[in-house]
């Protein structure tokens, strides 16, 4: 998972007022007989079908347009790990692992091989999918070149702001070239919203009354989004490592510069520990490092890193605190013009598709600032604030360039509905910083309950080791017993 949600935001370069959302109406919906025929997944279906010979995979018809249910339809994949216990079988747990972009089809596979605990896999069949434009749903493009692919999500880092005038001019060419490509028709309907009808769509072909729901990082706005959307039919609903209520929007871009700033200290305190890696004895050492080394590959790339590439690739390491030891790795190598650890920088050679539906959703989803002249005033601000990845976060993108079309306006999150919503987060979180968490469990009001873990990294369940907090949500998805307020983990010793 860590490795997932990561690539979303940072594999190599990287990476208005919402009014209320015309939803669809909320029909009674009794459970019909599952319409699915699911069969083996293939390697062309699933990413890991390895990973457990027994998920299952199949398709579904879904509109690409729900304003006109009659059109054009799409594909949607998706995939199920069956509950090997009938009796215990309460239902389905759909999943996401974030993105957007990524595909969640070996999602179930992965999470059961991640330590999702028995119980929940006896209670559940665990449902994952491609969401639209993604993997083998209908895949959208915006036919980025390698130049382009090798950049990342996040634009150079800018020092000045002639710096983000120059980054504006690749933005507007992608921009351009998404609203061009074959699938610019998809351009429109490409949206969080519309991944949340999908859902709902999945929910029927399964013969499901209600929907329980797991997802992390960016799947914590499209939980959000479906519960706000079919609040009767939200059964059990956890959002991990949590967005604001804005979604991935310009406000969520500009924090992960924040979130850096958070979760730093405990690389610093991780590499000042370790002398051997050469890059300081205090944790202000490790950090007058990173500065020094990100202003000398600026000057002169090191083994193909740039300033930029730098900062990107230690943001993605932070995600998980095994990725230590080899950012620590990296870091002695370019101080060294040493051979880097492998996989470094990442390939971005199959990432076209990724990069592509990350744009569609993310540039789709909300309004951006329009103008050069904003983001050069955001770059300042951010730059002084937030010096480690400020430059890049808040300076200038594709979304600023989208094409200005808009099917409807952004869901509004809110209090009305069930009280059956479980947040969980890490404090010290770079991709989705638990600011944000916080501004989310506000707008949800009675309808949420937030558990906090003390710990570092992108990723809280079933993957991290905070015990406080992975208990709390598997009471939840197997006896829907929430914590009776929000609920506060302490730091675990590392075991």
């Amino acid at each position: 998972m860590h490795r997932t949600l990561s690539l979303a935001l940072a594999a190599t370069a990287v990476v208005a007022t919402a009014v209320a959302v015309t939803a669809i109406p909320e029909e009674s919906v009794a459970a019909m007989p599952d319409t699915v025929r699911w069969g083996p997944c293939s390697e062309k279906k699933a990413a890991s079908p390895a990973a457990s010979p027994r998920l299952e995979c199949s398709t579904l018809k879904v509109p690409l347009d729900y304003g006109n249910p009659d059109g054009r339809e799409i594909e949607i994949a998706i995939s199920r790990l069956a509950s090997r216990e009938p009796s215990k079988r309460r239902g389905v747990l759909l999943t996401n692992p974030g993105g957007p972009g990524i595909s969640g089809l070996g999602y179930p596979a992965v999470l059961a091989a991640s330590g999702l605990p028995q119980k929940v896999l006896d209670s559940y069949d665990v449902i994952g999918f491609d969401p639209r434009g993604t993997g083998r749903s209908t895949p959208v493009t915006c036919d980025l070149t390698p130049a382009q692919r090798n950049r990342g999500n996040l634009p150079p880092y800018a020092h000045t702001a002639a710096d983000v005038a120059r980054a504006a001019g690749n933005a507007r060419t992608i921009a351009r070239q998404c609203a061009a490509s074959k699938t610019g028709s998809m351009l429109p309907h490409t949206t969080t919203a519309n991944t949340a009808r999908d859902m709902d769509r999945i929910r029927e072909a399964l013969g499901e009354p209600k929907l329980s729901y797991l997802g992390g990082s960016y799947g914590s706005y499209l939980g959000a989004v479906y519960t706000t959307l079919f609040p009767g039919r939200s059964d059990r609903i956890v959002l991990d490592s949590n967005l604001g209520p804005g979604g991935y929007d310009v406000t969520a871009m500009r924090s992960l510069a924040r979130g850096m700033e958070d979760r730093f200290p405990d690389f610093a305190a991780f590499a000042a520990a370790r002398p051997e890696y050469g890059l300081g004895t205090t944790p202000e050492q490790v950090t007058a490092k990173f500065f020094e080394l990100a202003k000398r590959l600026e000057g002169k790339p090191v083994r193909g890193i740039d300033g930029t590439l730098f900062r990107g690739i230690t943001f993605d390491r932070l995600y998980s605190d095994a990725s230590m030891p080899v950012l620590a790795e990296m870091w002695q190598a370019l101080d060294k013009d040493r051979p880097l650890p492998p996989d470094t920088p990442p390939s971005m050679d199959n990432m076209e598709n990724f990069m592509a539906a990350r744009f569609y959703v993310i540039c789709g989803d909300s309004r951006w600032p329009g103008t050069v002249r904003e983001y050069q005033r955001d770059v300042a601000a951010d730059r002084l604030r937030y010096p480690m990845l400020g430059g890049s976060a808040a300076s200038i993108g594709p979304c600023a360039f989208w094409p200005d079309e808009r099917v409807e306006p952004p869901v509004r999150i809110g209090d009305r509905g069930p009280s059956n919503v479980l947040m969980v987060q890490n404090e010290r979180d770079p991709g989705t910083p638990l600011a944000g968490a916080q501004k989310l469990r506000q707008t949800f009001g009675k309808r949420a309950t937030l558990v906090t873990a003390d710990q570092g990294g992108h990723g809280v369940y079933p993957f991290g080791p905070n015990t406080c907090a992975n208990d709390a949500v598997t009471a939840f998805l197997t006896t829907g017993h929430r914590p009776s307020q929000d609920l506060a983990c302490a730091a675990e010793p590392s075991k």
